[in-house]
């Protein structure tokens, strides 16, 4: 018997009605307009999605002097703060942020902690001992105008108000002076995205440093001040100014910083600067400080200081490393716009892996990301290995993986996760330097626009850098576990209320990416509507609703159903096949039809009284002439006046009418079921009987008045044999057991055991017990902070 249900029609329309919402049911419109959710556009910010003729923001200008006690580890800093009013407000007070007060013994992050898990690791319940023990944040010791006269301020959690004696007009300046201190923390304990990491073995210290100084709160148009409290995730978002920075460290140490070195012959040697002029055109990195060199200074001991003097041009923020164990390494990068020197800084813990990949890791993303964006245009991009697991400044990155060392043989091997961990970490994070160090999103507000956009396009720069490579995130089929869980929460949720946090601010919204340049819009005009986002945006601070607008407006295609669905909903992809019917024009000849009726009664299966009754005994066995006509000729045999009214009719008919009534194509009519809710294309593949394959891609609008679901009409002259939805795997469809006609067994194993014996006492048992290092709980799983 055929696996499809057949049938004969006059009229195709018949077939689609079946799709039609239930009587009465409220009509879910997934694809309406985003007006009500996105802001109106107005002089600043257009509709279409580029900043407008008034557009504006703010610019904060820095001196700093800066100071590191490598004793105690505390650093002692003052900075000038020139802030300039390009608003059309005046202002009465200006926001800094304070974000060491996290660290505070009674800040709102320590207080507002969940309680651990029963089952905890030594290391995570050690952390949560030394962080309520730890009492950090900033010492604020001085803050005056530019006459040194006291400015009335407050201090509220990581937010300090500084009030102004006179308001701010349009187009003013004001300078602000503030001296500081705080101790600093360690890192491998305390967590967060700066500390110091000990080397027993050396006595020594390896200094990440960001976050450390009080900078700006961020003013615009969409937000006013951007002064909600820091409280681990939603990092940073801050104004665009030049920096002029003086770093003070133990003579012997080395600095990587933000910006350029303004003092080389005062802090380098006459080597080390030959090597850095031949790195500029080097082919390959060139040893700045070797690694037998960085081995003798680890076992020097200055009494004195030097002080690196850096500056930055139109940057957002600062960010420095110190130690005395760095080899350095570096190499000049020339392209297009970009010219720049990539350079490494690492102990001699991190080789062997470090000195081969981290550099040209480094020149590898901005070759990528300048296809895709723009120019890289700085003119250093460093990258430095601490304890910092990973994360992003301007022109500096901190990045974590190292190899391991055999303590008994003393050699040092990496497996292959830790291989592509390091090369994936430094793509990302030297990939933030384009989005938010450049395009400069909210991160307070909305983690997934620097690190959704930019582990998209890291996994476009991994897959680049060699075949097969083992991204971690991108693949549509790497988000299904995530997008039919229940403990999630839409992609546009702020970025301290996210649950999940890996999978909804990184790895969904870069699926979602993904989907769209290789799916739904295609690499063309995708690539040419994100590069003109990103060349609109670039030094300047966009909104979700200056991405969605940008992106429709360069492509010309309509986005709203995809945004609404993936950004703000938690629907899930689930289309299934639920039936295909095949379907032939009724020909109204009374000998073809009721010749086709006849073969599909003759196909039905025999009754089982039938069955049973074969052989029995009838009347007519023994009185044949209880037979008569209509034994003879069963209830299917067309009759004269059945052929008489089809000939009447069939001469009234068109020519076009007749070849209609006597098409011999397959009408194939297949019903869908949107079961997860999202609207996505249906892709499909159709294997015929001659065992020749066609890929059929229905765009999404199919299930604009159904969103339920559809049938689709498939008019084909061979005969389809098999049908499978989303062959690729490329829309993140949780469920592929339901994508295939005919249907295909689920493949599984069973698990073999055998039983062991169990502590009778085990579930009286349930005090909090330490479990080996290498897991990790649950809470540590959603909270997937590895790479900022």
């Amino acid at each position: 018997m055929k696996q499809f249900v057949q049938s004969a029609i006059v009229c195709l329309t018949v077939a689609f009605s079946g799709a039609a919402a239930a009587k009465g049911a409220p009509f879910d419109d997934k694809f309406r307009q985003l007006d009500e959710l996105l802001p109106t556009p107005n002089t600043y910010r257009t509709a279409s999605g580029a900043p407008g003729h008034q557009y504006w923001q703010q610019e904060v200008d820095y001196e700093i002097n800066i100071k590191l006690d490598d004793e105690t580890q505390r650093l002692t800093g003052s900075e000038t703060l020139d802030y300039t009013n390009n608003s059309p407000d005046t202002l009465r007070y200006v926001w800094i942020q304070l974000d060491q007060n996290r660290m505070q013994r009674d800040s709102d992050y320590k207080l507002a902690n969940k309680a651990p898990k029963k089952k905890i690791t030594y290391k995570g319940l050690r952390t949560l001992v030394e962080t309520d023990a730890f009492d950090g944040g900033y010492e604020i010791t001085k803050v005056t105008d530019s006459s040194d006269k006291p400015m009335k301020h407050i201090i509220n959690g990581t937010m300090m108000r500084i009030d102004l004696a006179k308001p701010l007009k349009p187009g003013k300046s004001v300078e602000i002076n503030i001296d500081w201190n705080y101790q600093l923390h360690e890192q491998k304990v305390l967590g967060g995205r700066s500390g110091w990491e000990y080397f027993k073995k050396d006595d020594n210290y390896l200094y990440e440093l960001a976050q450390w100084f009080p900078r700006a709160a961020a003013y615009y148009d969409v937000m006013g001040w951007q002064n909600k409290q820091f409280l681990g995730n939603g990092e940073f978002t801050l104004e665009f100014g030049d920096y002029d920075v003086k770093i003070t460290v133990p003579a012997d140490h080395v600095v990587a910083a933000t910006g350029v070195l303004q003092n080389p012959k005062k802090v380098l040697t006459a080597t080390q600067r030959e090597r850095l002029a031949e790195a500029e055109t080097a082919k390959k990195p060139v040893l700045i400080i070797t690694p037998e060199e960085a081995l003798a200074n680890e076992q020097s001991r200055s009494n004195k200081t030097k002080t690196w003097h850096f500056k930055a041009d139109n940057v957002r923020d600062f960010a420095w490393a110190s130690s005395r164990k760095f080899i350095w390494d570096a190499q000049g990068y020339k392209e297009g716009g970009t010219d720049t020197m990539a350079m490494s800084y690492y102990p001699n813990e991190g080789n062997p892996l470090w000195e081969r990949y981290s550099t040209e890791a480094i020149i590898h993303t901005m070759e990528q990301y300048n296809k895709y964006t723009f120019a890289y245009p700085y003119p250093v991009s460093i990258s430095v290995n601490g304890p910092v697991g990973g994360m992003e400044y301007p022109m500096i990155t901190f990045n974590g993986p190292r190899p391991t060392l055999n303590e008994e043989t003393g050699e040092k091997t990496y497996s292959r996760r830790t291989k592509y961990g390091l090369i994936g970490v430094i793509i990302h994070e030297v990939g933030h330097n384009y989005f938010p160090m450049i395009v400069n999103s909210d991160e307070r507000q909305w983690t997934w626009m620097d690190e959704g956009l930019n582990t998209f396009l890291q996994f476009v720069t991994e897959q680049a850098w060699e075949e097969n490579y083992p991204s971690r995130r991108g693949h549509a089929a790497g988000m299904i576990s995530y997008m039919k869980s229940s403990n999630q929460v839409p992609i546009m949720t702020n970025s301290e209320s996210i649950l999940q946090f890996g999978n909804n601010a990184y790895g969904k919204p870069a699926v979602a990416l993904n989907i769209l340049r290789e799916t739904i819009m295609g690499r063309e005009l995708f690539d040419f509507a994100f590069r003109e986002y990103a060349q609109r945006w670039k030094f300047k601070r966009p909104t979700p609703a200056d991405f969605f607008r940008t992106m429709e407006d360069a492509s010309g295609i309509d986005l709203d159903w995809f945004w609404r669905g993936w950004f703000y909903t938690t629907d899930h992809v689930d289309i299934a096949i639920e039936n295909v019917y095949l379907y032939r024009p009724n020909s109204q000849n009374p000998d073809i039809e009721e010749a086709w009726e006849r073969a599909r009664y003759n196909e039905q299966p025999t009754f089982i009284s039938d069955v049973l009754n074969e052989g029995n005994w009838r009347r007519t066995h023994d009185k044949p002439e209880l037979l008569d006509f209509y034994n003879e000729h069963d209830k299917f045999t067309a009759t004269n006046a059945a052929r008489n009214k089809y000939n009447s009719s069939y001469s009234k008919l068109e020519q076009w009418e007749k070849d209609l009534l006597a098409n011999d194509s397959k009408f194939y009519i297949i019903d869908f079921a949107n079961k997860g809710g999202l609207v996505m294309p249906i892709i499909l593949d159709i294997t015929y009987a001659d065992d020749s394959t066609e890929q059929v891609r229905i765009p999404a609008e199919i299930w604009r008045r159904t969103p339920k679901k559809v049938s689709k009409l498939l008019i084909r002259d061979k005969e389809i044999k098999a049908i499978a939805i989303d062959p690729n795997w490329e829309t993140a469809d949780v469920d592929v057991n339901n994508n295939y006609w005919p249907a295909r067994p689920i493949q599984s194993r069973f698990e073999l055991f055998k039983r062991k014996k169990k502590d009778m006492m085990r579930g009286y048992n349930e005090e909090l017990k330490p479990v080996d290092e290498k897991s990790t709980s649950d809470e540590e799983k959603q909270d997937d902070n590895a790479t900022r």
